[in-house]
């Protein structure tokens, strides 16, 4: 009997273990020295709230589900149908086939061929792999087809470091700058997090901090990566999600309206551009024909 999530591929190093899962691409657990550091789902269990699923290619949502892009008017179905929103890309429930593995990493692969609302065909891989440091995530895109393509990606694990609930655990998020988004979850502005209740920048507990916010102007480290760090002060366990410079955003979410999540994880969504932005066209990727782009995030064990 098929798991609902396709095969399940295992990766292994030393005290670490990853699973990533044929529906989707995503990564479906991630532990290291015997503690789960993904908040994810079971192998006979659905994936729901978008556990450690790949969002390409758009990340968080887009408006009306609409948008153009030279010159010409797309409309794609709609996903978030209480906010009229299309949400997360059209890669979450496709199969992926391995490309490549070893016990230690894999490389999954999936073409997205053209479509109502995205007439673009995208070759994309992403490869898993475990190291001495963690969890190493790539994604690549490559334009395929003939034509310019937009795009943009991201990730969705949700992080815990063992505790029941997040609130008194510590966050540090190296961001300046937080969106400030409507009741339909699109932005709508700009703040600093200067004196607010987002600024994570030294690291304190989350308390009460309702997050399902979007945050940029991230202070990277002299490796050109930025660092959100997740510590449990009582038990000694955290862990750091690090993106590369091709992510220049975050999404952080409490999950305060889900009942599967309710505080008992924290996603930290890397994003390769804000959301909406095949409509606002901010920082959105234009692909040319054969152009490949590639960008990478990891976890980090603490």
């Amino acid at each position: 009997m098929s798991a609902p999530s396709g095969e399940q591929i295992e990766i292994a190093a030393g005290d670490q273990r990853a699973v990533v899962v044929e529906v989707g691409g995503g990564l479906r657990s991630y532990s290291a020295g015997g503690l789960k550091l993904i908040d994810g789902y079971g192998a006979d269990e659905m994936c729901t709230s978008g556990r450690g699923q790949v969002l390409s290619p758009w990340p968080n949502r887009l408006e009306d589900g609409s948008y153009e892009f030279e010159g010409r008017q797309h409309q794609l179905a709609l996903d978030e149908i209480a906010n009229r929103n299309a949400i997360h890309g059209l890669v979450r429930w496709a199969a992926w086939t391995v490309g490549e593995r070893e016990p230690s990493r894999v490389v999954l692969e999936h073409l997205l061929h053209p479509q109502p609302g995205y007439s673009f065909s995208l070759a994309l891989s992403i490869e898993y792999s475990l190291k001495e440091g963690g969890l190493r995530v790539r994604t690549t895109a490559t334009n395929v087809g003939a034509d310019p393509c937009p795009y943009g990606s991201g990730a969705h694990p949700y992080l815990t470091v063992g505790t029941a609930t997040i609130d008194d655990v510590n966050l540090l998020v190296p961001a300046r700058t937080v969106l400030q988004s409507d009741k339909r979850g699109l932005p709508v502005g700009r703040a600093s997090v200067e004196g607010t209740e987002y600024d994570f920048r030294r690291p304190r507990t989350i308390g009460a901090t309702r997050l399902d916010h979007a945050f940029t102007d991230l202070e990277r480290d002299k490796d050109g990566l930025a660092r959100v760090e997740l510590n449990d002060p009582e038990r000694g366990t955290g862990l750091a999600l690090w993106v590369d410079e091709a992510y220049p955003y975050l999404m952080l979410f409490t999950g305060d309206p889900l009942p599967d999540v309710d505080r008992r994880s924290l996603a930290v969504e890397p994003m390769t551009c804000p959301p909406n932005a095949f409509r606002s066209g901010e920082d959105l990727i234009r692909l040319e024909p054969g152009a490949t782009v590639a960008s990478a995030w990891g976890i980090s064990p603490r």
